[in-house]
């Protein structure tokens, strides 16, 4: 909001504040949203760059067209499993998909650099270094 709006308002007796201070949320129940978010507009901005529909992402996940909508627009009847469903059946891969969630979880740590596996490669992920499985062509 721009300081001007925001000055005339807190004027006129309004208080500004962010949507976790409106809804009480906690600081995890706000990241979760957030994640959610992220994830939601990551998933629809990975089907438009594959030349995907809708409707197509919905055949390959076995659902309907509004489903992919309410998944696109984080409505909050979507739960994380079926955003991750959307993801794979978008063609993301396991690195992608941890990559958006923004964590190691999803992937195989082969403990010190150097202890990689066949097929495998050195991947920094920020703060930690995993050993990632890539996907063959």
């Amino acid at each position: 909001m721009k300081a001007e709006r925001l000055r005339k308002l807190r004027a006129a007796g309004w208080k500004a504040g962010t949507a976790q201070d409106f809804l009480k949320l906690s600081d995890e129940e706000a990241m979760l949203v957030e994640l959610k978010l992220s994830l939601a507009d990551a998933l629809k901005l990975m089907r438009k760059k594959r030349g995907m529909s809708q409707i197509e992402l919905a055949e390959r996940m076995g659902s309907s067209q509004s489903r992919v909508a309410k998944i696109e627009a984080g409505d909050a009847s979507v739960s994380f499993d079926l955003i991750i469903r959307a993801f794979l059946a978008a063609g993301a891969s396991r690195v992608e998909a941890a990559f958006h969630l923004g964590c190691e979880a999803a992937l195989d740590f082969d403990g010190p650099r150097g202890a990689l596996g066949p097929g495998q490669e050195q991947v920094d992920l920020g703060t930690a270094t995993a050993a990632v499985e890539m996907a063959l062509p």
